[in-house]
């Protein structure tokens, strides 16, 4: 098996709102957009988000565990520079993200923020100076 990820696929509540944050929001420009199932965002070379409608995802993978908290999982964005993360949270905020934790220095030397989109999916925004920083960058 190669070592890749083609799509991550996060289950989603209102698949409108997504939208509205994602595209209208963000910026983004969909691959495919099937209202009131799926939402495929094309994030990189190889790589889609697709927001899928939460009673489709369960249809086929399975229940989802629901409660409260947070998701145990983070998507990550990183940017090149230290101003391009407080860029970044500023338009998620102006796209409604919520919460939106500030960016902080780092122990390991780097510079991040998070925001959670509208199903509370947290996002890191991140500059890393490290060698693993580069090779994620475009």
């Amino acid at each position: 098996m190669d070592q890749r990820i083609s799509f991550v696929t996060l289950a989603v509540r209102d698949l409108d709102a997504s939208r509205r944050f994602y595209v209208d929001g963000l910026g983004w420009t969909p691959a495919l957009d099937v209202p009131g199932e799926v939402l495929m965002l094309p994030v990189g070379a190889h790589v889609v988000l697709s927001l899928w409608v939460d009673a489709a995802f369960e249809a086929e993978v399975g229940p989802i565990v629901r409660g409260d908290g947070v998701a145990p999982i983070t998507l990550a964005h990183n940017v090149a520079t230290r101003e391009e993360v407080d860029e970044v949270l500023a338009t998620a905020r102006a796209a409604g993200a919520d919460p939106v934790h500030a960016a902080v220095e780092r122990d390991w030397g780097g510079y991040t923020g998070y925001f959670g989109d509208p199903d509370g999916y947290r996002w890191e925004v991140a500059f890393n100076p490290g060698p693993i920083g580069q090779v994620v960058l475009p």
